[in-house]
Order: C-alpha cells, then sequence, then structure tokens
C-alpha cells in the first residue's frame, strides 16, 4: 500500500512539473528563450529542435537572440518561427535573428490568462486520472474495509494537496501575465 501512495505522489509531481513546462511556454511581454521550445526547424527535412541548431540569448529585457551553429539553415529558423505561430515576427541580419517581444495588450493579457487556466484545468484531470488509478490499485489488494478506506482518504489528501499546488500556480501566472 505505501509504495501505491509513493508512486501516486511521484506521478502527482510530474504532473506539476509539466504545468510548470507548460506555463514557461506562455509569454508575459519579458523575453525568455523557453517560448521557443516548442520550435522545430525542417533541417534537411528532419524536424529538429530550435535549441538544438542554434544558442538563444536574451540581450535584452523585450529581446530575444538567435545564433545558428550552421549559418545556412537561417533562414529555415526564420521561417520555422514565423510557422509556429507565436505571433514574434523574427528578424534576419545575415548572422543573426533577433526577435523584439512585442509589449501584450490588455485583450491577449486575457486570452493568455484564459489559456493559463485551461492548462491548469488539464493538470487537474490529470491528477484526478492519478487518483482513480491509485483508487483502482487498492481495490485490487483486497484489504479490508478500514484499511482501504484509510487508504483511499490518504490518495485524497493527496490530490487536494496537489490541487491548491496547481491553483498557487496557475494564480501566480495569472498576476504575472496582468503585471504591466
Amino acid at each position: 500500500m505505501d509504495n501505491i501512495l509513493l508512486e501516486t505522489e511521484e506521478r502527482m509531481n510530474k504532473v506539476i512539473e509539466n504545468l510548470e513546462i507548460r506555463f514557461t511556454t506562455i509569454r508575459a511581454g519579458r523575453a525568455n528563450p523557453a517560448i521557443l521550445d516548442g520550435v522545430r526547424v525542417n533541417y534537411y527535412g528532419t524536424p529538429t529542435p530550435l535549441n538544438s541548431l542554434a544558442t538563444i540569448s536574451v540581450p535584452e529585457a523585450r529581446k530575444l537572440q538567435i545564433k545558428a551553429f550552421d549559418k545556412s539553415c537561417l533562414s529555415d529558423i526564420e521561417k520555422a518561427i514565423y510557422e509556429a505561430d507565436l505571433g514574434l515576427t523574427p528578424n534576419n541580419n545575415g548572422e543573426l535573428i533577433f526577435i523584439t517581444i512585442p509589449e501584450l495588450t490588455e485583450d491577449r493579457r486575457r486570452e493568455l490568462v484564459k489559456q493559463s487556466k485551461a492548462m491548469c484545468e488539464e493538470a487537474k484531470i490529470a491528477l484526478r486520472n492519478v487518483r482513480q488509478d491509485s483508487n483502482n490499485e487498492i481495490k485490487k489488494l483486497e484489504l479490508n474495509d478500514d484499511e482501504e478506506k484509510y487508504a483511499m482518504n490518504e490518495v485524497q489528501e493527496l490530490i487536494n494537496k496537489y490541487n491548491k499546488i496547481v491553483d498557487e500556480k496557475t494564480k501566480e501566472k495569472e498576476e504575472e501575465l496582468m503585471t504591466i
């Protein structure tokens, strides 16, 4: 039974980690190399992560600089950023690509808050799925009623704890997005 609880907590931790990673893709008006993590560049016919082809740095608060290891793929990188539909416009000077992060409008901020809340809800669904799996594992153990009820209460306490963490992370992200 302890193994089930440990495994449950481990899986719930992974849900939180995944949420944090997904939150980094939502930009808050500041330059963050993580917003380009999902960009795949068609490099010699193979979709390749951008960070495998170039170094991404932040020379100024609202500017990203991309320096390709192979300058011949600069136009491919530029095209991939356009196609990723991030609302960013890359500027290629033949050596580097610069991306200026535009200021967020009030409407765009609200849209991003909705997006973060949707991610929050997906995380809560994932937590409920973990709880369901754990409860099924507990039922398979054929414990007496008291032990089964105790184990399921432990799982419920875990989900309450992790739901609270998800809510806190979402509130932090919302404050970050709404701060001008």
